[in-house]
This record gives C-alpha cells, sequence and structure tokens, in this order.
C-alpha cells in the first residue's frame, strides 16, 4: 500500500501538487485524463480548481476522483 495524500494545491496546466503522509510532495497531471469519460467536466477550470482529499485520495464535487495508488505512482517527483 503506498502512502495517501494528506493535502494539496492546484497548479496551472492541470496539475496537482500532492503531499503524502510519508512527507513526499509531487506532481499529478490531469491532462491525458481530460479527454476521457466524466473527466471531461474538469476542463472547466473552475470544476477542476474545487478539488479535495478525500479518504487518502482527492475528489471533486461531480464524484471524479482516482485511485491513491495511482495517484502516487504516476506523480512525479517535486525537487525541492
Amino acid at each position: 500500500m503506498h502512502p495517501r495524500v494528506k493535502n494539496l494545491e492546484t497548479l496551472d496546466d492541470y496539475k496537482l501538487k500532492l503531499f503524502f503522509e510519508n512527507g513526499e510532495i509531487k506532481i499529478f497531471d490531469v491532462r491525458p485524463f481530460l479527454e476521457k469519460g466524466i473527466f471531461k467536466e474538469l476542463r472547466d477550470k473552475e470544476l477542476f480548481k474545487n478539488v479535495k482529499v478525500f479518504l487518502g485520495s482527492v475528489k471533486w464535487q461531480n464524484g471524479q476522483d482516482f485511485c491513491p495508488d495511482t495517484l502516487y505512482i504516476e506523480a512525479k517527483s517535486q525537487n525541492n
């Protein structure tokens, strides 16, 4: 089981800065998903910015979410 998200920030260009419970900070790019199913709604930047941490993952108001493991595996490490 991978670390879970404890906090986040939205970034420009449909990216999320994710703060994991193990102290890692990673960037998750949502752009590859914006042409698929319910994720198309997230092209609306105001809707995209309305993301919240939910049970160690992220969730939007219309029900879009990602598996916590997907977030951790697919996100790129942040260089500090």
